[in-house]
C-alpha cells in the first residue's frame, strides 16, 4: 500500500466510525488537560483541548466531517453527563417545592442582575471610549 492510499483509507475510517470520532475527541481533551498542567495555566484542559480542536478545523488539520458523528453523540447523549445532578435533586425532595421554586428565582434574578450590569457597562465603556476617540482627532 502506497502512503496516500493508507492516508484515504485511514480518513475513510474516522468519517465513517463514531467511536474513532470519539476517541479523537478525548484525546484533543486529555492532550488539552496536559498542556493545561504542564504548563500550570489556569484554564481547564477542555476549552485547551477545545481550542486544539477549533485549529485544526480551520487550518483543514481536520475536517468537520472527521469529528462531526462523535460530536452529534456527545450532544444526543449529554443528559448522561448531568445525572449525578438529578441524582443529587432527587436525594433532595425539597427542590421540588417552594424552596426549589425561590432558588431557580434567585437563579434567574441574579443572572439577570449580572447580565444587565454588564451590557450597562459595555456600553458606558464603549461610550466613554468613543467620545475620547472623538476628542482625540
Amino acid at each position: 500500500m502506497t502512503a496516500r492510499r493508507i492516508r484515504v483509507t485511514f480518513r475513510h475510517f474516522i468519517h465513517h466510525s463514531r467511536l474513532a470520532q470519539i476517541g479523537m475527541i478525548v484525546a484533543l481533551w486529555f492532550i488539552g488537560g496536559q498542556i493545561a498542567k504542564a504548563f500550570q495555566l489556569p484554564v481547564p484542559g477542555g476549552v485547551i483541548g477545545m481550542s486544539l480542536a477549533l485549529i485544526l478545523l480551520m487550518t483543514g488539520g481536520v475536517s468537520l466531517f472527521s469529528m462531526k458523528r462523535g460530536a452529534d453523540w456527545f450532544l444526543a447523549e449529554m443528559l448522561l453527563f448531568f445525572v449525578p445532578a438529578v441524582l443529587g435533586v432527587l436525594d433532595h425532595r425539597e427542590f421540588l417545592g417552594l424552596l426549589g421554586l425561590k432558588i431557580l428565582a434567585v437563579i434567574l434574578l441574579s443572572t439577570i442582575a449580572v447580565m444587565a450590569a454588564t451590557a450597562l457597562t459595555v456600553d458606558l465603556i464603549f461610550r466613554w471610549s468613543e467620545k475620547h476617540e472623538r476628542l482625540a482627532t
